[in-house]
């Protein structure tokens, strides 16, 4: 049986638990124009729905929690924004490292981080390190991520590689091309979550959606909690995944 059929583990209720969940945290700035508040505001409460839902997820059993966090389009937003944004990256890495340090999870981090300002890439290689020793959850961070450009840079390698004579393209397939992708490593994508009500990926995990199941709730990014979470997790069960099959 290969890694993509492996049936999701059940908790002790006997639902499927998929062991890869990723999620689009989009509502942050509608949330604040409802309630008449500043953007800022709309995500600060995002990051304390990040706190929720990954202890959540922790707590059902999800081996893969990756959250899309900023994407490499996101720098096209206003320039206090983005500061913003980066500034409640800072508290988060600050106050939650030792959290997930005692609650061994490992912390990964996908996209080009680098291009952020050298003290947050200082924080983030500290945090990486800190927990790579881990053996719990896993709890992946996207930044500065887009899965177009992901994909190239795998191309790319792969091609650098093979005209280097250190691999025949003959043997390039969908295992060694995922093995090119910064989610090496990591169990295949069963569940991708969208809140806010929009239906669009949004140039995330294109290539690891290919048979990931999707659902696209309405609730608002700083509203979804641990119940949100497991009423997502108990419509996978309901799905009858194929893979292509019958």
């Amino acid at each position: 049986m290969t890694a993509l059929s492996a049936p999701a583990p059940a908790n002790p209720e006997g639902e499927a638990i998929p062991r890869h969940v990723a999620i689009i945290m989009d509502g942050n700035g509608r949330w604040a124009k409802a309630k008449r508040l500043p953007r800022l505001a709309g995500h600060k409460q995002g990051v304390e729905a990040v706190r929720r839902v990954s202890k959540a997820a922790r707590e059902l059993g999800i081996e893969v929690l990756t959250l899309y966090a900023f994407s490499s389009e996101n720098w096209r937003r206003p320039e206090e924004e983005v500061r913003d944004l980066m500034g409640l990256l800072r508290h988060f890495l600050k106050n939650e490292l030792r959290d997930l340090v005692g609650e061994n999870v490992r912390l990964r981090v996908i996209g080009d981080y680098h291009a952020l300002s050298d003290d947050l890439v200082a924080m983030i290689d500290d945090a990486i390190a800190r927990t790579a020793a881990n053996s719990g959850a896993t709890l992946v961070i996207a930044l500065n991520y887009g899965a177009q450009a992901e994909i190239v840079a795998a191309a790319r390698r792969l091609a650098v590689a093979a005209k280097a004579g250190e691999l025949d393209p003959a043997q390039i397939d969908d295992a060694m091309f995922g093995d090119a992708l910064t989610t090496h490593g990591l169990p295949p994508l069963d569940l991708l979550i969208r809140t806010s009500g929009e239906q669009r990926l949004s140039n995330f995990l294109l290539w690891q959606a290919a048979y990931a199941e999707l659902l696209f709730v309405d609730t608002l990014w700083p509203d979804f909690d641990g119940a949100a979470l497991a009423d997502a997790i108990a419509q996978f069960g309901k799905r009858q995944r194929r893979f292509g099959g019958l």
